[in-house]
């Protein structure tokens, strides 16, 4: 007999037990957690066929919404039989058995875990060297607008057409947007990587003045098209997730002709439910949409011809070939170094390593918090703006720059400031951090290289 904090669902054939399910998830919606499981069950078929056969990494949030949440790659040891899984190896040269969902009893089962959202790998469990999806993720810096984002989207679906690619469109449930494309799983990872920077690039070329590919925070503008996101072990919100937001915002698929006119706060766990069962699901169709990278790849070799470079790669990967270089200017063979440009920012005190830890940058960076939780670091930023009025006043939205960084099971955040609007001889130093927190404190485990000892930090002098 199930206990006062547990309720059994009939679903999919099986009995899935919902535990704690009055729990509030939402509290500014009034949303509890029987209710999250309810809503992805009234949408089980469209949300499906977002993750169907993929690896899942489970992000959990015990606590709700408003709780932090964390990252668990390595299916929980305590499962049903009938939980599939699958075994994943990382950059890092780990493995972990991930979840793989492919009915709604599993579905059911991991939301049941606090995962809010859902990040599936762009791999099937049948064939994890092969992405079968290309993710386009556009990442608009502070200021933005959405209309701008729409239209970047849109620009977008042209190039994708111009290239041989349908994309299937859908809100982020966040700041940003989505499009997918199923491609064949012929390309590795790299290859798939390697496309994304072709299509960013060409999206750059035919709207400068409103997106942009370049990585560094610093330097972009409008919106960025996050061709990262395609890079093994990354994963991203996949259709009718509900984010982590006060309104339980949902990641929804749209027509294209939707794209002109929707507005991201229309989607909600209130709200996309009905409009799936009076529409149905606008991706219906996407698997059987299935095209190649040929025509980007061959952009892509072009680009080279031409003498660009790979893009950056996320900090925490391994040095790639083409890429360009991370390490100090300095430490470079003397016969290598092109003539240096911008300085690295210094650290704050009392820490090693400053805004863009050893980047040259042309931008002149100040670092303010790093901190377990946004609102801890925003509040940090809160106190630097006090005593710095007169600075503030010279800041855009795009120059505040708030960092969502990996730690071990969860994410942190760290916000800089570029001062490049605030007149140089204003400009104020590197001061003490506002909030100090140190993500790596005390771990003793394997690090993302595999290494159990990490290196020593330099203590600065005095």
């Amino acid at each position: 007999m199930p206990t006062p904090k547990e309720e059994v669902l009939e679903v999919a054939g099986r009995e899935v037990k919902i535990s704690n399910p009055d729990k509030l998830f939402f509290p500014k919606s009034g949303h509890t957690k029987l209710d999250l499981v309810r809503y992805y069950m009234a949408v089980a078929e469209g949300a499906l066929r977002g993750v169907d056969g993929r690896p899942m990494a489970l992000k959990r949030f015990v606590n709700g919404a408003e709780g932090e949440a964390f990252f668990q790659k390595r299916a929980p040891t305590s499962r049903p039989e009938w939980i599939e899984t699958v075994e994943l190896s990382f950059p890092s040269g780990r493995t972990a058995e991930e979840i793989v969902v492919t009915n709604a009893a599993q579905l059911a089962w991991i939301i049941n875990l606090g995962c809010i959202d859902l990040n599936p790998h762009p791999v099937r469990a049948a064939d994890l060297d092969h992405p079968d999806e290309l993710r386009i993720d556009l990442d608009p810096v502070p200021g933005v607008s959405w209309a701008q984002i729409r239209e970047v989207a849109l620009a977008t679906r042209e190039v994708l057409n111009d290239f041989g690619l349908t994309g299937w469109p859908k809100t982020s449930g966040s700041r940003g947007f989505h499009i997918y494309c199923r491609i064949e799983p012929r390309w590795t990872f790299p290859e798939v990587r390697r496309a994304a920077v072709a299509l960013a690039r060409e999206v750059e070329r035919r709207a400068p003045d409103i997106a942009t590919s370049r990585w560094w925070k610093e330097e972009r503008h409008g919106v960025f098209l996050d061709y990262n996101q395609n890079a093994k072990d990354r994963t991203v919100a996949s259709a009718y997730s509900v984010r982590p937001t006060a309104d339980a915002r949902v990641s929804t698929p749209l027509t294209w002709d939707e794209v002109a006119s929707c507005e991201a706060e229309a989607f909600t766990i209130d709200t996309v439910p009905k409009r799936f069962k009076q529409i149905g699901d606008p991706s219906n169709g996407i698997d059987e949409a299935v095209g190649s990278l040929g025509a980007l790849l061959e952009l892509s070799g072009q680009h080279e011809a031409a003498g660009f470079g790979d893009a950056p790669w996320p900090p925490h990967f391994a040095k790639q070939e083409g890429e360009p270089a991370r390490v100090q200017l300095s430490r470079r063979k003397r016969e290598d170094r092109p003539q240096p440009k911008g300085q690295v920012p210094p650290p704050a005190p009392g820490k090693t390593v400053g805004p863009t830890g050893r980047r040259r940058t042309t931008m002149p960076l100040i670092e303010i918090a790093r901190a377990a939780t946004e609102s801890e670091a925003r509040a940090g930023l809160q106190r630097w703006r006090a005593r710095h009025a007169e600075i503030w006043s010279h800041l855009a939205p795009s120059d505040i720059l708030v960092d969502s960084m990996r730690g071990r099971n969860t994410t942190w955040t760290r916000i800089r400031l570029n001062l490049r609007n605030v007149p140089e001889s204003e400009r104020p130093p590197q001061e003490p951090l506002e909030v100090d927190y140190d993500p790596w404190a005390g771990y003793e485990a394997p690090d993302r290289s595999g290494q159990l000892e990490r290196p020593r930090r330099r203590r600065p002098a005095g």
